[in-house]
């Protein structure tokens, strides 16, 4: 059954009497329906469009929770071939939350990092809902390293609410690990491209997404702490993380103006969650673009790195 969010209420009461229909002119009923589903779908349409013409920022925040939405292994099943995964940090063990590895994009050598939320209630579970703990930033920081000393760019696509906060995460160096992927990200000598595909979540996000060019998807979000984390922090309210969200400038909308992130993919009409080979095809296509757009640059990409970020404290 379809995940419905609560704006897309008119939208779920159509698709209910389509469906209805469909299945009355499944059962053989000599009714003639086609013509009142053409006119439903159409309202559907419109009422679909009209939901998503002007999200507010915490509505963007919903969709970008979706969760039927394509996480980090859609994309890369979608994007790549040859995909070998690696796993462990060579310190402590594995961390399924942090996808890490080596593959083909589009014919060409990549390293590839990720942040996986999974899909369901098992998957959820062993990818710890997307939420690393240090051994996943060391074994991002493990496949930067070999990306250097081979020569292959670096794709990075980020979905996470943030890092785990748990003890024995802090007890073996969160903080720590967090610095050292987001200083290896800097320091990478081939050109590397970042995706916030759904949640981009404070440090835990920014770890592996220091990228000559980061993009965003249309609905998608990524702030330094959840609406829900600063509502708390600011009013003691959680009931009020719709104010934080729209006083924080989390949206790709937002960050684009305020020249954080490099550009916006244009997801389908209702949201990713509604055709993901289309948005990751399109994601595809904005990668390919970015790394057309550097090698064209013929430039250092530390030092292009470097000025990027120094440069946002200067344009906000």
């Amino acid at each position: 059954m379809f995940n419905y969010l609560d704006f897309e209420k008119p939208v779920a009461d159509l698709e209910a009497k389509i469906l209805e229909l469909k299945k009355l002119s499944e059962s053989g009923e000599s009714v003639d329906v086609g013509e009142e589903i053409s006119r439903l779908e159409k309202r559907s349409t419109d009422a679909l469009r009209e939901a998503y013409r002007n999200l507010t920022p915490w509505q963007k925040v919903q969709v970008a929770r979706h969760p039927d939405r394509p996480h980090c292994l859609d994309y890369v099943e979608g994007l790549f071939t040859d995909f070998t995964q690696l796993a462990g940090d060579r310190t402590f063990g594995e961390d399924n939350a942090v996808i890490a590895g080596f593959a083909r994009f589009r014919g060409e050598s990549v390293a590839v990092l990720g942040l996986e939320k999974g899909n369901d209630t098992t998957t959820r579970l062993k990818h710890n809902f997307g939420s690393a703990r240090p051994e996943g930033y060391r074994k991002a920081v493990r496949v930067m390293e070999m990306a250097n000393r081979f020569g292959l760019p670096v794709i990075s696509l980020v979905d996470t609410a943030g890092a785990y906060p748990g003890i024995g995460a802090e007890e073996r160096g969160q903080a720590e690990a967090i610095a050292r992927s987001t200083s290896a990200c800097l320091g990478l000598t081939v050109p590397n491209i970042s995706v916030i595909i759904g949640e981009g979540g404070s440090g835990g996000a920014i770890a592996i997404a220091v990228a000559n060019h980061v993009y965003m998807l249309e609905h998608s979000i990524y702030s330094v702490i959840s609406p829900e984390g600063a509502a708390s922090i600011l009013w003691r309210d959680t009931t009020r993380s719709k104010d934080a969200a729209t006083s924080m400038k989390i949206t790709a909308q937002d960050l684009l103006e305020l020249k954080i992130i490099d550009g916006i993919i244009t997801e389908p009409l209702g949201g990713a969650h509604r055709n993901s080979e289309t948005v990751i095809k399109a994601a595809g296509d904005q990668i390919a673009k970015g790394f057309a757009d550097l090698a064209g640059a013929n430039m250092d990409f530390r030092e292009h790195r470097r000025e990027k970020f120094l440069a946002m404290g200067r344009t906000i």
